[in-house]
């Protein structure tokens, strides 16, 4: 892959290469975070220049996007652990890796992206024989009919970098459809809070960009996700590193940005189950 072959170059570098760029760096040296090596073997494969990747991510978001990854693993183990047929529902899959990195050799696993995003993963993520991959919309339900899947044996749904860059009221609508759909069902996801996104747009527009890529911002996640539907329950959450022990090997300034992350609660981690 040449730069000229990145047709949708912002949501590639800002949803699909960082966070692989990240994992790919940051797990080989902090393998006891997460240990990713399909992400070591595909990002070699990439014929890209990563450095403006890593100077927007740095250090700090680098960590942020790994420690994310193991956040989500070890919910979907504990799933699976209950849930050993499980199907699992990856929304937004852009290039993660983490069917790589759970497979029990039971599950039943399916990757769902835009079409565009979903050709391009293809190049360098073969399907496997139980992970199938899903080319539309998270927002287009159709998508519902090509899940195969037994209520019994579990389902999972991840979402990881994923509602931020919707409207509120696509999300809720979403869950709801979801909740209605696979009843008994959990998704787990990551959010920012309101400051975060003003943040987040002052950095952007500081860069030229014109107009919000982020839009929902959550502080209270039992408050907000109750708003959205009476068949949703909020049944773990927690702030982005309160699971992660900090390593003073870590630069000065990234322990400064944790700490004040955690202190602010500008990024979290949140866990939903569908009820009946």
């Amino acid at each position: 892959m040449t730069q000229d072959d990145l047709s949708f170059k912002r949501t590639i570098q800002e949803t699909m290469l960082g966070p692989l760029w990240a994992r790919a760096k940051y797990s080989k040296l902090y393998p006891a975070i997460l240990d990713d090596k399909k992400s070591h073997e595909i990002i070699k494969k990439i014929d890209y220049d990563f450095t403006k990747i890593e100077e927007f991510l740095g250090e700090w978001r680098g960590i942020g996007l790994l420690v994310r990854a193991r956040n989500f693993d070890n919910a979907i183990n504990k799933f699976i652990e209950k849930f050993p047929q499980a199907t699992v529902i990856n929304m937004g899959a852009g290039l993660d890796t983490t069917f790589y990195r759970v497979d029990n050799g039971t599950i039943k696993w399916y990757d769902l992206d835009l079409p565009d995003v979903i050709e391009f993963r293809k190049k360098y993520i073969p399907e496997a024989s139980r992970c199938s991959y899903i080319s539309k919309s998270a927002l287009d339900y159709k998508w519902f009919n090509d899940i195969e899947f037994n209520i019994d044996k579990g389902i999972f749904i991840i979402a990881a970098g994923f509602i931020y860059y919707f409207h509120e009221s696509e999300i809720s609508a979403l869950f709801g459809a979801l909740a209605k759909k696979y009843p008994s069902g959990e998704i787990i996801f990551d959010c920012v809070s309101n400051l975060a996104i003003k943040v987040a747009h002052k950095r952007a527009r500081k860069a030229g960009a014109e107009t919000p890529f982020w839009y929902i911002g959550i502080n209270n996640p039992i408050k907000t996700i109750s708003k959205w539907s009476d068949k949703l329950k909020v049944i773990d959450w927690y702030t982005m590193y309160a699971r992660t022990t900090l390593d003073p090997k870590w630069n000065k300034k990234t322990l400064k940005m944790i700490k004040m992350a955690e202190r602010f609660k500008t990024a979290k981690i949140v866990q939903v189950k569908f009820l009946k």
